[in-house]
């Protein structure tokens, strides 16, 4: 049996580790294996959000990875436990140092256009990535390779300019999934979707219509399925079409009358209609990729810079309780901003901070917000104690605006904190992140290696690198020295380490731990989730019971 890179348990990198599907005999689905999957069949899901960009390279936005997981492959799978597995990649090898990465492609891989998916298609796509004269959001996950080589037209090898622990993490991301370089080249708005954006997945790109659907059609060619797949050849589904439904009773009224098969974002009054009721199905997912939903602080800019404002509020209010007010403990307290099913989470932090609103007026007293204005908030010298949440609309969901509005609440009565929550689009978002000008952004940062994660909330190339010549350097030390770390119980001790510097120094409030919930009829069979991404799997083994 091939050896397995987990970067959990391995000390360090080995040389040629490899992958096969030989591995993959015991982790297909048990329930599986009682029913032959029928083939053929449409199948519709409802959604919550309309993706502002359907191009893997550039999207920040999570709930788009579900739609963009069914025709966009990556090079390796990672499986539960932390496991790598094949994907596009039959197996792969790394250097003893850990600076070189080689990959070996599986024959015959083809893009939805019909350009071949070769080691020149993978090195055009990194190099893409890489680019700064390009647009591309990936790019940070690239920031450690210093080279692309093509070795042969199924072997590609790349060069680091230091070691990266997350690397592996990074190939298995939806965000470096590859798409055709004919498409790349187009020049078109890939951002919009449809047959344009070629990938290789399962399904390919039919049509996209902007705040009502998308559909994608089965690639009868596939035969390349990642490693935890429950079976290699093309998706049993003809069809795909997603709705974007935004309200809650509407998708739960559309999924009650039959007008679509799946849903995800369960609104937590809704899931009695569905859990054990018959002739309908619901599943939860882990919580483990994902950071949990946090409230990011600008710690650059004040009142924010003055470390006595930031812990009062984050203890100013009963966090857990409100989180259970408002999802009816179908969501987990956050106790730190990594999941609490990763490996690299801080348990330690939990208890450890929050819920303490005599401290908290007594560190406002200190930092001199000692005045009252009329509607009862504090103030020093003359202004009031102010900070604005800025939440991008596209972003907003499951009821975060409303656990928002609710420690809004909170925060006022107790300490007299006026914790502002405004709307904002993607674009003043986008802006402000360019000119480091945003105060509080609320987040669920994308699913990566924990020290990546790290990185993309609260290093120095995170939300704060606009102006990160402010930033905390000690923090920035831990999460660097955890992204080069090659030893997993150094990586741990650096991971937990920053985590408990975020926490105490209060440049992170987290709220909840987020997973993802569906709910589907009992017909509708393969529902699973994505470990890397914490989220819907694609429809790739999904299939429909016959009557």
């Amino acid at each position: 049996m091939p050896l397995l890179l987990d970067l959990r348990r391995t000390s360090r990198p080995r040389f040629a580790l490899s992958l096969s599907l030989a591995c993959l005999a015991l982790s297909a689905g048990a329930s599986l294996a009682a029913e032959t999957p029928r083939q053929g069949g449409d199948i519709t899901f409802g959604v919550t959000t309309d993706p502002i960009c359907f191009n893997p390279h550039r999207s920040t936005q999570q709930n788009s990875y579900i739609l963009i997981r069914n025709f966009i492959d990556s090079l390796v799978a990672k499986a539960s436990g932390g496991r790598f597995l094949p994907w596009l990649a039959q197996s792969y090898a790394i250097s003893a140092d850990g600076k070189t990465y080689s990959f070996k492609l599986k024959p015959g891989l083809r893009f939805h256009d019909g350009t071949p998916l070769d080691a020149e298609a993978v090195k055009f796509n990194f190099d893409f990535v890489r680019d700064t004269k390009n647009t591309n959001a990936a790019g940070e996950l690239l920031q450690a390779v210093d080279a692309v080589q093509v070795v042969s037209p199924t072997e590609v090898k790349l060069t680091l300019r230091r070691p990266d622990s997350g690397l592996l993490e990074s190939i298995a991301s939806v965000r470096l999934g590859l798409v055709s370089p004919k498409s790349l080249r187009s020049g078109d708005s890939l951002c919009a979707g449809g047959p344009t954006l070629a990938g290789s997945g399962p399904f390919v790109f039919d049509n996209y219509t902007r705040g009502q659907s998308a559909t994608f059609l089965k690639n009868k060619d596939y035969q390349w399925a990642p490693g935890y797949a429950a079976h290699t050849g093309p998706a049993y589904l003809d069809k795909l079409t997603v709705r974007f439904l935004p309200e809650y009773a509407v998708r739960a009224g559309a999924l009650s009358s039959g007008q679509v098969d799946v849903i995800e974002g369960v609104q937590p009054t809704d899931v009695g209609l569905f859990k054990g009721r018959p002739g309908f199905q619901f599943l939860v997912g882990p919580a483990g990729a994902q950071t949990s939903f946090t409230l990011n602080i600008n710690y650059t800019i004040p009142p924010a810079n003055d470390v006595r404002v930031r812990r009062a509020l984050r203890d100013g209010a009963n966090i857990g309780a409100l989180v259970n007010s408002v999802y009816q403990g179908t969501y987990r307290r956050a106790w730190s901003n990594i999941g609490p099913d990763n490996y690299f989470y801080n348990k330690s932090l939990e208890n450890a901070w929050g819920n303490d609103v005599t401290g908290a007026n007594r560190l406002l007293d200190e930092a001199g917000w000692t005045g009252r204005d009329t509607e009862g908030f504090r103030t020093k010298d003359g202004q009031r104690l102010t900070i604005e949440v800025g939440y991008p609309q596209p972003f907003v969901r499951d009821n975060r605006e409303v656990l928002i509005q609710g420690l809004q609440a909170l925060l006022r009565k107790n300490l007299g904190f006026d914790l502002r929550l405004r709307f904002t689009t993607g674009g003043e978002w986008a802006q402000q992140l360019q000119k480091g000008t945003w105060t509080i952004y609320p987040n669920t940062y994308l699913p990566a290696d924990a020290a990546q994660e790290l990185q993309g909330n609260i290093g120095e190339s995170g939300f704060i690198r606009a102006v990160a010549d402010k930033g905390d350097k000690e923090l920035f030390r831990l999460i660097n020295e955890a992204l080069a770390s090659t030893n997993a119980d150094a990586k741990k001790k650096l991971v937990e380490d920053a985590q408990r510097r975020a926490v105490d120094q209060a440049f992170i409030v987290p709220l909840f731990s987020a997973n993802y919930q569906l709910a589907a009829k009992s017909g509708v069979r393969g529902l699973s989730f994505e470990t890397q991404l914490d989220s819907p799997s694609n429809f790739h083994d999904v299939w429909l019971q016959g009557k």
